[in-house]
Parts: structure tokens; sequence; C-alpha cells
């Protein structure tokens, strides 16, 4: 894969299946580098495979489609360019969509009620005078905010407390068809500071439940409970027990209980959050606590499976596991879990209607298909990834096994170019945590092995998907185990003769750039290093990072001597590898002050050091950012790799600094 095949790359959505089971409707995005966009198309796939996917939406960036229980309508977003993302209702049997909301900041994803007549979407509700409520008022402008807790703002988002998530209930028209009669506007049904997300409805259409956090002192601990609200704004309760963080509620067929995601307890002062592991939990409808349905010490709700699905008496579940993202069929009267879908796949989608199950799977060859899971067998619905995968550009990964100095297995994977070695190496670690490598297209590795690198990375203990007791290893001990296990893991994949242990670079970003800078301190073995968007100094990083008012604490301590130990920046002054700094100047998770400090380190004592910022960007740059930053950050990188590791794929090409061996 090379960078400008960012714009083959088809990522599928969540899926939604019509009521009888025979069509099911899903997002498909891509990056539009020329256009400097995301693009987005609402595609309708026969779950029989009587017929190839289409596409049933043109719209700038059309996503989050959800079928009407009489399957009369398909409501979805839709954004323009320049505008934010409004709800809109399709008929299923043909015609012109219709736009039903006008949000200010935009809408969150459509959910129908029971009876199909009404929508309830969250939506960010500005202070009156902020985000361009009132012409003429630009941000420099605004009154000054009083920030008085310490959840006050979000990484992708900003400030929190002057535009709060609500909740709102839209009816659709008495006549769709003349669109001369103004929709019904939304209705507000909850208020105050604290985000409302999550919606969903009673099966009866009686009750609205929802994830907030309203709690006194909400803003010191990481607690999140199911509330519920009647369609009319009357009748606020709380239905959990407020010492979890719950998320994605949905009631039971019989309006009895409810099932959750959660991390039931968090401790005492609901801060407990290092390795918790959030599975799915049955809770009463009239309040109580969560019960889990899984064991949490083993298992891990896959991130990328938004929704909770219920069919048949269970909750439909991907479930993280080396690697990989597993669908679970979970029974709610406490069965043995089922495994649906296994093997080398991540499941980031789910949808069910009449006795199909659809969900959305990647892999190593595809950023995502549709696959339908029925009563005689599955059945693959799609071909998204054909174009990229026509380029053959793409390479398979072999999975692999390591031990540490201590005799743990560590597990991972290399990924290799087509033709003869020795190839230079590039280590790369992965942020988190407490999270994963795995069985997924992930253009990073797809792009560095196409320019004729061989790709080492592995799940160090602290990563998800092996079991809570693999992500405590690390707490209280950064660049410990986990250094040990990804350095273990470089030195059994180097015995390899395809790859060329003398020609070897180590690059990560976030948590990964954090234990890359770390190294560097530790060891002049890398020819060079790009530490990207990293925690360097977990002391600055407590009173500038939108979590470090927790996050540093409860996984590195708090005692000087601890955090000195654990600190990339209190090492830099032994770095001597050549180093490429990246951050985007928006970065609220790792501010950008974490890279600039650890650069100004670097370059003050001549070590070879560039520093690359993206303006307007935050954390998430490398899966989300602007296209023609994307673009331009791998561009980058692979200029840096030329510089000092080049390949006759990236050939250096004269470096203007008089350095390394591209001069």
């Amino acid at each position: 894969m090379r960078p400008n095949d960012l714009a083959l790359l088809r990522t599928p959505g969540t899926p939604t299946v019509s009521p009888d089971g025979r069509i099911a409707v899903v997002a498909v995005g891509w990056p539009d580098p020329d256009a400097d966009q995301y693009r987005s198309q609402l595609w309708a796939v026969p779950t029989d495979g009587s017929a190839p996917a289409r596409p049933i939406t043109s719209g700038a960036l059309d996503t989050d489609p959800a079928f009407s229980p009489d399957g009369r309508w398909l409501a979805y977003l839709g954004t323009e360019p320049g505008g934010r993302p409004q709800i809109l209702v399709l008929p299923a049997a043909g015609g012109a969509p219709r736009r039903l909301t006008a949000h200010h900041l935009g809408a969150g994803r459509p959910v129908w009620s029971p009876d199909s007549r009404r929508l309830a979407h969250v939506a960010r509700v500005p202070e009156h005078g902020r985000y361009g409520t009132v012409d003429g008022i630009d941000a420099a402008a605004e009154p000054p905010r009083l920030i008085t807790g310490l959840t006050f703002r979000r990484d992708g988002i900003g400030f929190l407390r002057d535009r709060p998530s609500q909740v709102f209930v839209v009816d659709l028209p008495a006549d769709f068809t003349d669109d001369t009669v103004p929709a019904p506007a939304p209705v507000q049904l909850t208020s105050g500071e604290a985000d409302c997300i999550d919606v969903t409805w009673r099966p009866d259409g009686g009750e609205l439940a929802f994830v907030s956090a309203q709690h006194p002192d909400a803003d010191r601990d990481l607690v999140r409970d199911v509330y519920a609200v009647e369609p009319d704004g009357t009748g606020l309760r709380r239905v959990t027990d407020g010492r979890g963080d719950c998320a994605l509620p949905a009631y039971t067929p019989d309006g009895a209980s409810l099932v959750v995601t959660a991390v039931p307890d968090l401790g005492p002062d609901g801060l407990d959050f290092v390795a918790r592991q959030a599975v799915p939990c049955r809770v009463p409808a009239a309040g109580g606590a969560p019960e889990p349905l899984l064991d949490a010490e083993l298992h891990q709700r896959g991130d990328e499976t938004p929704g909770t699905v219920l069919a048949d008496g269970a909750v439909l579940v991907g479930v993280e596991r080396r690697g990989a993202v597993e669908l679970l069929r979970v029974p709610l009267d406490g069965g043995a879990p089922e495994t649906l879908v296994a093997g080398q796949f991540t499941v980031r989608g789910i949808a069910a209607a009449g006795d199909v199950v659809v969900v959305t799977v990647a892999h190593d060859r595809s950023a995502g298909e549709l696959l339908a899971l029925t009563p005689d067998g599955r059945r693959l619905l799609t071909g998204f990834g054909r174009e990229l995968g026509a380029t053959g550009r793409l390479h398979r990964s072999e999975e692999r096994t390591a031990e540490a100095p201590d005799g743990y297995a560590v597990h991972g994977w290399v990924t290799t170019p087509s033709g003869p070695g020795p190839h230079p190496v590039l280590l790369t670690v992965h942020g988190g945590p407490f999270r994963q490598y795995g069985w997924a297209l992930l253009d990073e590795t797809q792009v560095y092995v196409s320019a004729g690198y061989a790709v080492v990375q592995c799940n160090p203990r602290g990563s998800s998907g092996y079991g809570a007791a693999h992500g405590r290893a690390i707490r209280g001990g950064w660049g410990g185990l986990d250094a040990g296990d990804v350095l273990a893991f470089l030195d059994a994949a180097l015995t390899d003769p395809d790859l060329d242990g003398d020609r070897v670079g180590i690059m990560g970003g976030s948590y990964g750039g954090y234990l890359t800078a770390l190294l560097l301190g530790r060891t002049d073995r890398f020819a060079a290093a790009v530490v990207e968007r990293a925690l360097t100094d977990p002391v600055s990083f407590a009173g500038s990072a939108d979590i470090g008012w927790y996050f540093p604490d409860r996984y590195l301590g708090t005692e000087p001597e601890r955090l000195a130990a654990q600190s990339p920046l209190a090492h830099a002054h032994a770095i001597t590898t050549p180093t490429l700094v990246i951050h985007s100047e928006e970065d609220w998770r790792t501010p950008v002050e974490q890279g600039q400090r650890l650069y100004v380190e670097l370059k003050r004592r001549g070590v070879p050091s560039e520093l690359l910022l993206f303006p307007g960007e935050g954390h998430e740059l490398t899966r989300s950012g602007r296209p023609r930053h994307r673009l331009a950050r791998f561009e980058h990188v692979l200029r840096w790799w030329a510089r000092w590791l080049p390949t006759e794929q990236n050939p250096g090409v004269g470096d203007p600094h008089g350095t390394g061996p591209g001069a």
C-alpha cells in the first residue's frame, strides 16, 4: 500500500437490517485527499447474496443508518460539505429523503421508537454566545470560561460544559411527502451540564434510557450511570447504582431489564480503571447493580463494536482475544457463551433481524466486509476491499510468539516485503497501553512494508486481549515488563534471515510513542526513531491532558522517584538516536507541549531531530485526521526513514542537514 492508496480504502460501519432480515444497509466511508474530506454513502446489501451491494444515497457524508421497526423508513445522518450531521429519513420503498433536524452543532445517531413514529437522538446544545450561536462573535471574542471542575475538556471535542450533549425526540412529519410543511421541531428531554449519551427506547415506548454522570462530584471520578426519562421529559430517575462505568444500554424485549456494557465497579473513589475490562451486564429496569454476563477477568468488549444487540434471548458482543475481536452469543439467562465468529478477524459492527445476523468483519486484507450468519451457515456479502486488494500492494502478516526474559510468552506479528531480504526493520509499538495490534488492515503497516521495511509488532504486557492480569502487569512500572517484552519479541524476530538486524528503526504513537522515547534513553541500537503524540513527562501531563488529572496517578503512581524512573523526558539527556517528533497542535489527550519539550531537549544537544506539527488536528490524526494531513504525515515519515534506513523502494535523496546515510 502506498500513501496515495488511502483513497482506495473502503471502511464499512455498523449495519442495520430490515425487520424481515432480507436487506442490510451499511455506511461505507473513504478518505478523499483531493477534496481533503471524508466521503460516505449508504449501501443496500441483500442478505441472501441474491444481488450485489449497491449505493442508495449520494450525500457527501451519509452514516449511521437505522431501519424503523415497521420497515417503512430508513433514518440516517447526513452531512453536507461545511455542515454538521443532521437526521434524514428515507422511505424504504423509494423516494427522496427528508431532513428532520437542524442542530447548530449537529445531531447524533437516530434511534427509532417502537411505533416507528419518533426518533430519539442526542445533540450538543451550545451556550448562548459561543460556537457561532450569535453572528459577529468569533471564538476570540467570546467571554472567558470559568472552570470549577476537573472534567472540562475532551480530545476531539474541546470544552464540554458550555455545550453538553442532551437527549431529544423528534416526530416524523404527519405528511412525509409534503416538504412545504415544516417538520416538527425536536423536543429536548434533558438539561444540565452533564453529557447525556447512548439513548435507547423501552419496548412499549413509555420511557427512554441513556447514560450520564449526574451524581455529586461527577467531575472527580469515572462513574457513569444509566438514567431513564419519559418521552415528555418528566420522571427522570437513575437506574444503576453509581459505582461503575456504564455504556450502550438496551432494554430486553419484556422491558423488565436492561443490558449494558459496563465495568461494574471502579472502586471506592471511582477511579480504579487500569485494565478493568468492560463486559455485557444485566440490570433490572427498576434499578439496581449491573450483573456481569461474562467474566471480566477473561473478557473485554471490543471498542469497535458500538451498540448493544439483543436477539433470541442473548446479547451479541464482540470480544477481544489475542489480536482478534470474536463474536460471542451470550445468553441472558446466564448460560454458556457461544462463539459465532472466531479466527483471524476483527468484528466491528453487529446487527440482527429475522433469522439473520449481519456483522462487519475486518481482516488483514480488507478494512471491512459484511458477513451474514443464518441457520444455514455463513455467507460473505460484499467485496469493499477488492479495489485496494487488486493493487497487489497488501501484505500478509505472519503470527509469531517469543519468550520474554522471565519466560512470559509474547504474541505478535511480522509483516515482510516481497522479494529477497534481508530487509531493514521497523519496530512499531501500539498506543493505549490497554489496546491491541491484531487481525485488521492497518494502513500504517501496509505503507511501511510496501516501502521495503519488515514491520515487527507485538502485544506486550499492558495490552488488552489477553485478560485483565496481562493488562495490569505494568501498573506502576511502565518501561519494565512491557519494554522487556517488546525487545524480546524484536530479538526473536531478528533471527529470521529475511530481517536485517543491523538496520532497525523504532516508532510508536501515544503510549507507543512513550515507550519509544523511553527506550531511546536506554539504548542506541536503533538507527532512528519516530516519536508521535507521546506522553513524555507524567508530571506536566497531569496538568495539561484531558485525562491527566487521573491517568498517570493510577498507571504510573505518584511517588516522585517512581515517576522519574518512568519518565522519558527525565532520561532524554541520554538520547543520541536521530528522532522525528510528530504532534498535533490541538491534541488534548497528549498535549503538544509533551512533544515540543522532547524535541527541544534533543535539538539543543545536537541530536539529529525534527518536529512535525499538524494544525487543527487532535490525537486521532492517523485514524481520522484530514485526508491531506494523513497523506502528508506518511510522506514525512517515509522521508525520515529514507534518510536513515533507505531501501530500494524508499531511497534516500539527499540529507538537507548533511548527516545520515542519505547524504
